[in-house]
């Protein structure tokens, strides 16, 4: 599964968020000026003590080489990321420097909270990841590193079922579907062919090669009830073929940590993941385990509106007093081959293809593969999906629970795209 719910923490975030709304209300921009004398910004992020240890390494390359600034790192776990910086937000007191995430953008640069990029360089970002980070409103976010929805493969698993997997480039969903169901029919027990695809990305990769959308650029659905019906169709064709685990398997698997998941353990030919976890996961399981496309209608890739996701942005407050020397720290992260040696592939494959080319020696095996199946699709790769709107960080969960209850055979799929699109416009109303 490629998005487990968080149900626990969206009502104390919608709770900050409508405070924030109330705060930013009749906030003005002004014209941004280089401070005379020293500066301090603040800097907040999420992560592993890894990657706080990491992000230390590039503040303090950059002080280094501006003296007159100084970055204080304010830094924690997801859990609780996101209550901090609404309520930081809500009262004036925001980060300078934010670390962001796709399903929050949308609410934060919709509300004023953002200032928006203009003197970061992205002329060296491939135009998919460049807009990434852009709403309606503007350039509010800049890719920290590039994701793509990708089928990884274990080797081992697949050849002990003596089944071959079509060629990525060019196999539809009946083929997947079908060679899922063969590996779960010729496998020992407790193996299946295919991990669960019930979240938002493996709906929106479905949508988009149906000539449809997720959501629209002015934060409407790109979709509409029989679209979604042919969605959930499709879940409980898998469902019927048993090209997936049983429903109670996939519940399970979707709440497990990642390295306990089925991919990790063995238990999945096949599984649907973003680009990025292919090192975790081949550690994990101790396989070697083979990154491939997600199949398409057309059985082509060119046709398969594949898309680049952030894996995190790198986005600024609107009311940071020094908004020059934000957006040039900001551009350090993003453009600079110092920092691309000293951050690598954590927080995902540099968006800057310069800095993509000069890190590619000193990555990992894994990660080299990671890098290069970016660069490989490059050419395939559709226009950017809508920043999601205010108000949608409920939709991945909402969408794998009603999947899951269509796998459950506890809803038709007809009645699973109703109550899925009102629980989704509730939301974003």
């Amino acid at each position: 599964m490629l998005s487990r719910a968080r149900k626990s923490r969206i009502p104390k975030v919608a709770a900050a968020m409508a405070v924030l709304a109330l705060a930013l209300s009749g906030c003005a921009g002004s014209s941004p000026a280089a401070s005379d004398g020293p500066v301090t910004l603040r800097f907040s992020w999420w992560g592993s003590d890894t990657r706080h240890k990491m992000t230390q390494k590039l503040i303090d390359a950059y002080e280094a080489k501006n003296p007159n600034i100084k970055i204080e790192g304010e830094y924690g776990d997801w859990s609780g990321y996101w209550d901090k910086l609404a309520t930081q937000v809500a009262s004036q007191d925001a980060p300078d420097i934010i670390q962001m995430d796709a399903q929050y953008l949308g609410e934060y640069a919709e509300r004023g909270a953002l200032l928006e990029l203009k003197d970061v360089d992205l002329s060296k970002f491939d135009q998919a990841s460049a807009d990434a980070g852009k709403t309606e409103g503007g350039q509010y976010a800049v890719t920290a590193g590039m994701n793509a929805l990708v089928v990884l493969a274990n080797p081992a698993l697949v050849s002990a079922s003596g089944v071959s997997l079509p060629d990525d480039s060019s196999w539809t969903w009946d083929e997947y579907m079908k060679t899922a169901a063969d590996i779960t029919s010729k496998s020992k027990e407790g193996i299946y062919g295919s991990g669960a695809f019930t979240g938002d990305a493996s709906f929106n990769l479905w949508m988009r090669q149906h000539g449809k959308s997720l959501f629209t650029n002015d934060g409407g659905l790109g979709f509409d009830e029989a679209d979604a019906t042919k969605y959930f169709e499709m879940q409980a064709e898998m469902r019927d073929a048993k090209a997936v685990p049983p429903a109670s398997v996939m519940t399970e698997d979707g709440s497990a940590p990642l390295d306990q998941q089925g991919l990790a353990t063995n238990r999945f030919a096949m599984g649907w993941v973003w680009s990025n976890q292919l090192a975790a996961l081949t550690k994990a399981s101790g396989q070697a385990l083979e990154i491939h496309r997600p199949p398409s209608v057309e059985g082509d890739a060119s046709k398969a509106e594949q898309f680049y996701k952030a894996s995190q942005f790198w986005s600024a407050s609107s009311r940071s007093k020094h908004p020059v020397e934000t957006q040039k720290f900001i551009d350090f992260l993003a453009n600079s081959v110092e920092a691309g040696e000293i951050g690598l592939a954590d927080r995902g494959i540099p968006g800057n293809s310069e800095v993509r080319a000069a890190v590619g020696p000193k990555l990992t095996p894994t990660e080299a593969l990671t890098a290069k199946f970016i660069d490989d699709i490059a050419d395939e790769v559709g226009e950017a999906p809508a920043v999601p709107p205010a108000g949608s960080s409920s939709v991945s969960e909402v969408l794998t629970r009603y999947a899951n209850e269509v796998h459950f055979s506890r809803i038709s799929p007809q009645d699973a795209a109703k109550k899925s699109i009102e629980e989704i416009k509730s939301s974003l109303n």
